[in-house]
């Protein structure tokens, strides 16, 4: 039987993380270094949230957005993770790849953290991956 590629397959394993106390311009820092749009957020090793590049957007636009750049530097460093994080729907290294990609479709995630059993974090998966997983397919099919 033909192995059925998995998020496990794909996925990223080395994942920035944040945690709840860390503060927003931490994760604007994290996402502006690391170009990355997508912070999971840790409580040890276990899963408890999300941040997004999109969140911080928004957070900028509508809570300070009469304040200064300077003042929301300041406001930034001082708010915890934790007040904007949100829930993430998540995967399984084991998930079927096409499940994973109808996820992010539907719902028009960015991202998908993947947890084990216990709820650990041991990976992401992300529209680049996928991306990344199309030019691999693609080049097999031009082979």
């Amino acid at each position: 039987m033909p192995h059925r590629l998995t998020v496990g397959d794909i996925m990223t394993r080395q994942v920035v993380t944040l945690s709840e106390d860390d503060s927003l311009e931490d994760a604007r820092c994290c996402m502006e270094q690391g170009r990355i749009r997508h912070l999971p957020v840790v409580r040890g090793d276990k899963l408890v949230g999300l941040v997004t590049h999109r969140d911080l957007l928004a957070a900028s636009f509508s809570v300070f957005a009469e304040v200064s750049s300077k003042e929301e530097h300041r406001l930034f460093s001082q708010v915890p993770v934790k007040e904007l994080m949100h829930d993430a729907v998540t995967a399984t290294p084991s998930m079927p790849v096409r499940e994973a990609a109808q996820l992010l479709l539907n719902n028009k995630f960015g991202c998908l953290p993947v947890v084990d059993e216990a709820g650990r974090l041991v990976g992401i998966v992300t529209e680049a991956d996928f991306l990344k997983l199309v030019v691999r397919l693609l080049e097999a099919i031009d082979a």
